[in-house]
């Protein structure tokens, strides 16, 4: 092998290494989402822990762009920040916060393991790209392993208007995913994150302010601070700097495999912050899961 071959794939090897790193990072602060909304749930209405936590987001995201002396985006970028708004600054915020007022947040964990084929799929249509048939196939795998889970863990009467939600916030999701990642590939990952929320303003303030209730947010426990200040520095803000960077590093369709994981880190979080009750299924599945998400990251 050439010195410039052996240079590449060290190149190429440290890039998939930090894509997988950055990735997992995200993954890890995306699955406090559900407990954190849970935490909400009996405080706020889903439109506002929705909107909240996003115009919460938007203004942090202005010291960002002025400190990092961002360029403004071209017309056709702000067009594809607003198409990816719609998924990750609206949809998914307002349809986990009112899937969690139905459903219990491990079994809200696993409905979201849909998360990655979504935006594999939309990634695809977005990009262009084609992965290989194995490449799905170990997708869809991952998916049905985590489907099978929440057969034998749910409940009839956990299924309606709860898990409607939770699927809904996977497809705006999804897409929105995978357009923050094409879009990165264009800007800096924290960027297209922080452009998208700021050119939201002009819908989230007022919407905001409509639904602003000085009462309720006066008793908002102290918990319950926390919960919506994370939700919005850290899922709505500081997640898709890492995020993102990660989907342009390493693809939209590979990277995303790590979100079959996400359920994992979520049932953890609702045993330790939630006391919900541990299970030996869990793990044993998660272990499955890691090595389809290994075998989609060979193939």
């Amino acid at each position: 092998m050439s010195q410039t071959n052996v240079a590449s794939y060290a190149e190429t090897r440290n890039q998939d290494m930090q894509a997988y790193f950055l990735g997992l990072i995200s993954v890890a602060a995306f699955a406090m989402t559900l407990p954190a909304a849970k935490m909400l749930a009996g405080d706020l209405s889903a439109l506002q822990v929705g909107f909240f936590r996003s115009v919460i987001a938007a203004f942090a995201a202005i010291p960002f762009l002025l400190i990092g002396r961002a360029k403004r985006p071209n017309r056709s970028q702000v067009k594809r920040m607003l198409l990816t708004s719609t998924g990750i600054v609206y949809g998914f915020p307002i349809l986990t916060a009112l899937g969690m007022q139905y459903v219990p947040v491990s079994h809200g964990g696993v409905v979201l393991a849909a998360l990655p084929l979504s935006t594999a799929i939309f990634g695809t249509l977005i990009t262009g790209t084609r992965p290989s048939r194995a490449f799905w196939v170990v997708s869809a795998l991952g998916f049905l392993t985590v489907l099978a889970y929440t057969v034998i863990k749910s409940k009839v009467s956990d299924i309606y208007v709860g898990d409607l939600a939770l699927l809904g916030a996977v497809v705006l999701a999804g897409f929105g995913y995978a357009q923050g990642g094409a879009l990165s590939k264009e800007l800096p990952g924290w960027q297209v994150m922080c452009w998208t929320l700021v050119i939201s303003l002009p819908v989230l303030l007022p919407v905001s302010l409509y639904l602003f209730d000085a009462n309720t947010l006066g008793h908002l426990p102290t918990q319950g601070v926390a919960a919506l200040l994370f939700l919005a520095l850290v899922n709505s803000l500081l997640g898709f700097f890492s995020w993102n960077r990660a989907l342009a590093l390493g693809g939209i369709q590979r990277i995303s495999q790590l979100q079959l994981l996400q359920p994992f880190f979520t049932f953890g979080f609702s045993i330790w912050l939630m006391g919900e009750a541990w299970n030996w299924l869990t793990p044993v599945v998660c272990a499955i899961v890691i090595v389809l998400v290994w075998l989609s990251k060979r193939i």
